[in-house]
């Protein structure tokens, strides 16, 4: 099913090809155990242990995938291998559409071809890259579309110049999570964060400095605009929270998100944390931010809380796999506004607005987090702070 198509972006989005519309998920597209799941497709924990394994796991309805892919877990990791590792940077034309969304760090990027140059430029920064695929959180169908919660580490040397500036031969270790929309083998909708400002320092450059580069030649995409924003937060999200539309009894994922991203962000609620969180938390989130247990991951709510008073956060998507005896696996994409009027991590108050995003993953056992990775778009908050950007 090979496309063949050399036009930008801008192109196929002017060339009237209709553009797919993300369908909200709704509990019954919940996996209730993990048979397709990546721990299984990989071995994870045991002496086989493979990242790309011979046998490709259970069979799953795949309406218009290619005949090679098993299930969806066989995709995410065979596609991200051979378009990162066996450097098949053109295989994107036949896995993102030619009117796909990609939200990250800095806005909104349209068409695979965006895609394509920018895979290419990291491949040519980083001639040793990996993209190791560390956690897949997958829901829906291929019906309503496939939704995958990709949780990557990419690796690599800079031996090669990138928008970033000269090579610096140094290694990097960063997290990726990137949640997509995929149908009949064509990713058309993603939401993805690198931990950007994380790279940056294991690179050895100064952030500010790299920063105030940013705000004078800004990336492609930035600074979004209102209708850009909008979009990033109603995308494939639901009308109500399922936990309204379609209430349980017993544990319900999403009431639980949504109850504890409000109690702890908006309400400022840390008995929260003694209540849902093991006490022995473990957390990875941006910019070097690794901790385990409950109050360091305090500290950290009340260090972004202070700086924004005002924060005001919402739940646009929720999505899990699991059950009560085997424990869950959630992944939740939120954005939030609010004023930089509070001293703190990002300096005196500027009383510039801001917008945030970002993307969670939680481990469940018995009903309380065990774990959580967190990435949010850090490195465009300060630029929107040092700008006045978004």
């Amino acid at each position: 099913m090979t496309k063949t198509r050399s036009s930008a972006s801008d192109e196929a989005f002017d060339s009237g090809k209709s553009e797919r519309t993300a369908l909200p998920l709704e509990r019954q597209h919940m996996p209730t155990d993990y048979a397709i799941s990546l721990a299984a497709y990989t071995g994870r924990g045991t002496d086989h242990a493979t990242r790309i394994p011979d046998d490709r796991g259970p069979g799953q309805s795949m309406r218009g995938f290619e005949s090679t892919y098993q299930n969806i877990i066989d995709y995410i990791v065979r596609i991200t291998y051979k378009i990162w590792e066996d450097r098949d940077v053109e295989y994107i034309r036949d896995t993102y559409s030619d009117t796909s969304r990609v939200y990250d760090d800095y806005g909104l990027q349209l068409g695979c071809e965006k895609i394509i140059a920018d895979t290419h430029h990291t491949t040519g920064a980083y001639s040793d890259i990996q993209l190791i695929a560390d956690e897949i959180i997958w829901a829906g169908n291929d019906e309503v579309g496939y939704h995958t919660s990709h949780r990557t580490l990419i690796r690599g040397t800079n031996d090669g110049d990138s928008k970033y500036g000269p090579a610096t031969n140094k290694r990097i270790d960063v997290l990726v999570i990137a949640n997509c929309v995929v149908l009949e083998n064509e990713i058309f909708l993603e939401h993805v964060l690198y931990n950007n400002s994380s790279m940056l320092l294991q690179l050895g450059h100064n952030l500010d400095e790299v920063v105030a580069t940013l705000a004078a030649s800004p990336p492609s995409g930035w600074p979004r605009d209102t209708a850009v924003w909008d979009g990033l937060r109603n995308a494939a999200s639901p009308e109500k929270p399922l936990s309204v539309l379609s209430p349980i009894t017993g544990f319900d994922v999403d009431r639980f998100a949504r109850e504890n991203f409000d109690r702890l962000w908006n309400r400022r609620d840390y008995d929260a944390l003694s209540a849902n969180y093991d006490a022995n938390l473990a957390f990875q989130g941006p910019t070097n931010r690794a901790f385990s247990g409950v109050k360091p991951y305090q500290e950290f709510l009340s260090s972004i809380v202070t700086a924004f008073p005002d924060l005001e956060l919402q739940v646009d998507e929720v999505y899990w796999m699991g059950n009560d005896k085997d424990g869950y696996l959630s992944s939740e994409r939120w954005s939030a506004t609010g004023t930089h009027s509070g001293a703190g991590i990002y300096g005196a108050p500027t009383n510039r607005s801001i917008e945030i995003w970002g993307i969670t993953q939680h481990k469940f056992v018995n009903g309380r987090i065990v774990a959580e990775w967190m990435l949010f778009n850090e490195l465009d908050l300060m630029m929107q702070l040092a700008t006045g950007g978004n």
